[in-house]
Order: structure tokens, then C-alpha cells, then sequence
């Protein structure tokens, strides 16, 4: 099967520009989507061709399958990618693509399901033998049954959706007398995310790290694996900063936890690119979470240590072709790390910051590489996740990319809209992080939420002489002035200074 000619991105924002910039190079026309809201956006601008779909809200746009599969017919598009977030892990959609006689660019129906299933995903783990956390295999029936399994494993444990992830349908309970009320909760929460109340049990890993493994795929029985991921820099569940390869994994480490992430992917029968999540103890024994059953957000740090475009991986494996790439040709160049850029007020507990970007002046030179949705004079909206942009830094070692993405991070000039930037320069100036002995509680143990709300005394008193500044001058600080030159420099109201480490 030859390649594609023309592929539709039913995404949005930065992933789909990531994915017209590899079809791109691969001579394929991309065909964007686009609500009301994002008729201007970078990815609308990029494409070959770009459709609407509907108004603003998700689920008559990004989300509306009959309107996808319609534009896709109008495009003559051959084969729909669908990136990251919105329909990626939704089998029905997957389904519906393959019965309307288009190509998913992601792996089959039944493999999303029952990865998507926790529950499904860890009794198919354990007859492949793969370790996973002690608990249950199925949803719980009752409080009385999760009162034996609580017993039987041992508190803490966690209750967790049955479907879904993300940190939603999730309760940690320490002592059994919680365990009721948790339950209860942790349903009503999976109900409304999912539209799916079971929940499950399983042992809670006390000052875990969480460390993922890239998958590719093929349809000929060829299954390899790429390395790891350590993604272990979390806020409420969800990947802050992430780094390949993890400072703590051995080379004899590595091949075992990358057997094992194989045998997963074999398990399920999975094609194109996956990932398969680990949780590891305090004694590195590994256990398996769950897998995402598509592209993930930190694919950029495998792909700046390996060498290997993933995208265009996938837009292979899609159109049929063999795996070219073999086990022993993955290797290890180097060190990499992302900061998700988020357009958030650290200081009031990261609540989105939404409006114009009136100053974009992103990081560049040796190592650094940007995956962005946005521009300068482009909006951050209210109706979907306020990421700028992923910031990717690669060193010859660990050292260098910390010390290339702290460079990176005070470059990146950004007003209009508040980031997360210098909350990601104090996570790479900690002492915990630099030397890699770090679990997921890392944010919650060294960034107490009370500490964030009242803010660094150096970004605090930054912004106090901004706003003096700017109040002084009575100019826009992100505009120049008729002799050309900043009257205000935005690095200063983005709040940050050469002294803040």
C-alpha cells in the first residue's frame, strides 16, 4: 500500500500542527478542522485545506463525528489522524473511520476498548505476565467486597475509575473508615467524566515514580519499543514537565521494562504507535498502570533522543508499510526534556489566563525545539486547553539539557497572557529535581498550594515594579515605541529577572 495522498486531522492546536509539519515532509496534504472559535488559528492557517465543523463548544465541533466523516468525504482525504485528547482513544470513532471506508491513522477498535477499560487492561496484563499492582481485576460490586480487598492488599489503597484516567474517578484512602465515602465519591466523579460509574481497587504505591514506555507497531507481528519516559513532575495527576531517558533506569533496567512493554502491546494486539505506563516502587520494582492508546503529548523527547520521527511512524504503519526500524537499531543520544507551557497563573493556583497574546517571543539556538498552536496576536479561548506551546530542550547529558532548558526558559517572552514559565524555572533550579530523586509527589512536597497562591517573594516583587512601570509610562508593554524600543521590557512583566533561580 502506497502512502497516503491526503490525511485529516480531526484535532486542533499544537498536535495538529505537529502532525502537518510530518505529513509535510512526507509530500501529504492535510486537511484542518476548525470551530468558530479557531477560524483564525495556527493549525486552520497551515493546512492545504481547512473545514468548519461547528460552533465553539467541543462537542458540536472537535467532537461531532457525523460532521468529521462528512468533511472527510468532501476533502478527499484517504486516512483521519486524531492526535491527542478529543476522539484518539474513542473506539466508536475508530470504528465509524474504518466503516466509512477511511484509514485510522492509530491502532484498532478492540485494542481501545479494552486498554480503555482499566479493569480489562490489567487481566490481560496479568495473563501475559506483566506486574502490575495488586488489586482487583474487575469493577467492585459493593463496599463489602471493597472492604475484603482493601484488607486482603493493605491501606493506603486508591480508588480508581474503571474507565478514563487523567486523575478523575481517582481517591486515595489511608485508613478503612474512608473507604465508603471515597467510593462514593470517586463514582459520581468517573459517572460524569466517563459516563461511567464502576471504579476498582488497587494498592497504593507510597512515593512512586511514574515512567512510561514508547511503543511502534507494525501489521506484520513486528513490535518494538523506544525507551522510556520519566514523567514523574506531576500537578493534580497530570504531566508538568517530563525527560527521556529517566535518570534512574539502568541499561539492564531498561531492557527488562522495555520486554515488558512489548509483551504488553503483543497482549492486545496492537498496531502503530503506543505507550505503556509503569509505576515503579521505592525498590524499582515496576508495575503496570495503564496504556494510551495513542501519540502522547512528550513524544518530542523520544523522538530528540532516538532519532526517530514518530508521526511519520505512524502515518507508515497506517498505509501498511513494515516496521524498517529494528530493536537493535533504538539507541540513546543525548538527554531531552519538555515543560508544557500553559497559559496559567501560578499564583492563583494555576487558573487559566485566557485573551491575546500580545507579545511572543519564543526561546531559539542550540537544542531547543518548540511544538506551539499559537502566535503572536492569535487568542487563548475559553473552550479548550490553554497550552502554548511544548518546550523541548536536548543536551549531550542531563546537566546540559537542565541548564539549556533554564536558558530556554528565561528567553521565552510571552504578555497578554500569564504562564506557567517561571513556575517551570523553579521546578529546573530545585535541588530534588537537579539531582533526579524525585517521586510524583515531588509539586505537592516542595510547592505547598498555599506557598503558590501568595507567590515567590521574587516574582511578587518583580510584578509589583511592572505594574509600577507600566502604570508610570502609560504604554503598552508589549508595543514599541516610536523609536522602535521597548518602553517596558516584556521579559520584566512576564515576571521574571537574572536574579530569580
Amino acid at each position: 500500500m502506497s502512502l497516503f495522498k491526503r490525511i485529516l486531522i480531526a484535532n486542533r492546536g499544537e498536535i495538529a500542527v505537529r502532525i502537518m509539519r510530518a505529513a509535510a515532509e512526507m509530500n501529504i496534504e492535510t486537511v484542518a478542522i476548525y470551530s468558530d472559535a479557531d477560524r483564525l488559528a495556527l493549525h486552520t492557517r497551515l493546512a492545504d485545506y481547512a473545514y468548519r465543523v461547528g460552533p465553539p463548544p467541543a462537542v458540536e465541533s472537535y467532537l461531532n463525528i457525523d460532521r468529521i466523516l462528512e468533511v472527510a468525504r468532501q476533502s478527499g482525504a484517504e486516512a483521519i489522524h486524531p492526535g491527542y485528547g478529543f476522539l484518539a482513544e474513542n473506539a466508536d470513532f475508530a470504528e465509524r473511520v474504518a466503516a466509512a471506508g477511511f484509514v485510522f491513522i492509530g491502532p484498532g477498535p478492540r485494542a481501545i476498548r479494552d486498554m480503555g477499560l482499566k479493569t480489562r487492561a490489567r487481566q490481560i496484563m496479568k495473563k501475559a505476565g506483566v506486574p502490575v499492582t495488586p488489586g482487583t481485576e474487575s469493577a467492585v460490586q459493593s463496599k463489602t467486597a471493597a472492604n475484603k480487598v482493601a484488607d486482603e492488599i493493605g491501606y493506603p489503597v486508591l480508588i480508581k475509575a474503571a474507565s478514563g484516567g487523567g486523575g478523575k474517578g481517582m481517591r486515595l484512602v489511608e485508613k478503612p473508615e474512608d473507604l465508603p465515602k471515597a467510593m462514593d465519591a470517586a463514582a459520581r466523579e468517573a459517572a460524569s467524566a466517563f459516563g461511567d460509574p464502576q471504579i476498582y481497587i488497587e494498592k497504593y504505591l507510597e512515593s512512586p515514580r511514574h515512567i512510561e514506555v514508547q511503543i511502534l507497531a507494525d501489521h506484520f507481528g513486528n513490535t518494538i519499543y523506544l525507551n522510556e519516559r520519566e514523567c514523574s513532575i506531576q500537578r493534580r495527576h497530570q504531566k508538568v514537565i517530563e525527560e527521556a531517558p529517566s535518570p534512574i533506569i539502568t541499561a539492564t533496567l531498561r531492557k527488562k521494562l522495555g520486554e515488558a512493554a512489548v509483551a504488553a502491546a503483543q497482549a492486545c494486539g496492537y498496531r502503530n504507535a503506543g505507550t505503556i505506563e509503569f509505576l515503579f516502587d521505592k525498590n524499582l520494582n515496576f508495575y503496570f498502570m495503564e496504556m494510551n492508546t495513542r501519540l502522547q503529548v512528550e513524544h518530542p523527547v523520544t523522538e530528540m533522543t532516538t532519532g526517530i520521527d514518530l508521526v511519520k511512524e505512524q502515518i507508515r504503519i497506517a498505509a501498511g508499510e513494515k516496521l524498517k526500524i529494528k530493536q537493535e537499531d533504538v539507541k540513546i543520544s543525548g538527554h531531552a526534556m519538555e515543560c508544557r507551557i500553559y497559559a496559567e497563573d501560578p499564583l492563583n493556583n494555576f487558573y487559566p489566563s485566557v485573551g491575546q497574546i500580545r507579545y511572543l517571543n519564543p526561546p531559539a539556538g542550540p537544542g531547543i525545539r518548540i511544538d506551539s498552536g499559537v502566535y503572536e496576536l492569535g487568542e487563548v479561548n475559553v473552550y479548550y486547553d490553554p497550552m502554548i506551546s511544548k518546550l523541548v530542550a536536548w543536551g549531550n547529558d542531563r546537566s546540559e539539557a537542565i541548564n539549556r532548558m533554564r536558558r530556554a526558559l528565561r528567553e521565552y517572552h510571552i504578555t497578554g497572557v500569564r504562564s506557567n514559565i517561571p513556575f517551570c524555572l523553579l521546578v529546573m533550579n530545585h535541588p530534588a529535581f537537579v539531582s533526579g530523586q524525585f517521586d510524583t509527589h515531588f509539586i505537592t512536597d516542595h510547592f505547598r498550594s498555599e506557598d503558590l497562591a501568595r507567590g515567590p517573594k521574587e516574582l511578587k516583587k518583580v510584578a509589583a515594579i511592572a505594574a509600577v512601570l507600566a502604570a508610570k509610562c502609560q504604554v503598552n508593554p508589549s508595543a514599541p515605541s516610536e523609536n522602535g524600543h521597548y518602553e517596558i521590557s516584556p521579559w520584566l512583566t512576564a515576571g521574571r529577572q537574572s536574579s530569580l533561580r
